[in-house]
């Protein structure tokens, strides 16, 4: 007498395939995900309730003390760093609310001089 082995359950789907391309959706956001490099002292941008257009690349950081932050470059060493700039387009500043007019004037006076284009100012939405 022959007895037939009994049928063999077809097997579960595997998870594998979808756990690969889930690391791969991550790999691809992680690598085309622009991030931004943090301040180099806190700031808290002035209000506005204007829209602006797209951020610049180039930053300058002013803060309530009048303190300037271009890349790696600080305080009077900041101007020849713009000058010497090679990127075309607008230069973004990001000023602290507590800068005084007068100084924000004088440096965007300063920055026409040095970067020789127009500036954007960033501002909070609220």
């Amino acid at each position: 007498m022959r007895i037939d082995m009994p049928p063999r359950r077809p097997r579960g789907e595997t998870i594998i395939p979808m756990i690969n391309v889930v690391f791969l959706l991550l790999i691809f956001f992680l690598l085309t995900a622009q991030i931004a490099p943090p301040t180099p002292f806190p700031l808290t941008p002035p209000a506005s309730s204007a829209e602006l257009p797209g951020a610049a690349r180039d930053v300058l950081f002013v803060s309530a003390d009048g303190t300037l932050a271009w890349n790696e470059a600080r305080d009077a060493a900041v101007w020849p760093a713009i000058a010497a700039r090679t990127e075309e387009g607008p230069v973004e500043i990001r000023a602290d609310a507590g800068l005084a007019a007068a100084t924000l004037a004088a440096h965007l006076k300063r920055l026409r001089e040095a970067a020789g284009t127009e500036a954007r100012l960033v501002v909070s939405g609220g």
